[in-house]
C-alpha cells in the first residue's frame, strides 16, 4: 500500500458538489493499494501513519503527533498513486489492485486509522469521483510505501 500524507490546516472531500468529508488541522491521506498488497500492509502503514510526530510543539519543534493535537484524519482512496509512465505520457495503472482486493484492505486501513487515533476517521468514496479541496500546513508531505519500510 501506498499514502502521500500532507499535514494540512483544513480539508474537505465533495462528491457530486456534497460534503462527504471534513477535518480542521490534520492529516489528509492519499492511500492506494497494489495487486499484492495484504491485511499486513494496511496494518503497517496505519501504525505509521497515526503516531506521526509533524505537528510544532510550543517551540516549533516538529515533535507532536495527531493524537496531542486533537486533529483529524481525512483518507482518500487514490489508486493513480500506483501509476506509471513507463510507456509515454499517458499514466497506465495497471499496477493498481482491482476493487475486489482493494475495497476490503481500504475499509481495513480507515478502521485502524480510527482504531489507532481513537474516534473516527473522515473518508471518501472508493471508485468515487471525488473534489478534495486543502490547504497543505507548512507543508509537510511524506511518502509511504508498505513495500518499501526504509522511512
Amino acid at each position: 500500500m501506498r499514502a502521500v500524507v500532507q499535514r494540512v490546516s483544513r480539508a474537505e472531500v465533495r462528491i457530486e458538489n456534497r460534503v462527504r468529508g471534513n477535518i480542521g488541522p490534520g492529516l489528509l491521506v492519499y492511500v492506494g493499494v497494489g495487486p499484492d498488497d495484504s491485511p499486513e500492509d494496511a496494518v503497517w502503514l496505519a501504525r505509521k501513519i497515526v503516531p506521526l510526530r509533524v505537528f510544532p510543539d510550543a517551540s516549533g519543534k516538529l515533535s507532536l503527533a495527531l493524537a496531542e493535537t486533537g486533529g483529524g484524519i481525512l483518507a482518500i482512496s487514490q489508486f493513480t498513486l500506483f501509476g506509471t509512465l513507463a510507456k509515454g505520457a499517458r499514466p497506465s495503472f495497471h499496477r493498481a489492485a482491482r476493487p475486489e482486493h482493494a475495497v476490503p484492505l481500504y475499509q481495513q486501513f480507515l478502521a485502524l486509522l480510527s482504531e489507532g487515533l481513537g474516534k473516527p476517521v473522515e473518508a471518501g468514496e472508493f471508485g468515487a469521483d471525488m473534489a478534495v479541496d486543502y490547504v497543505n500546513d507548512g507543508p509537510v508531505t511524506l511518502w509511504l510505501d508498505s513495500k518499501n519500510r526504509d522511512y
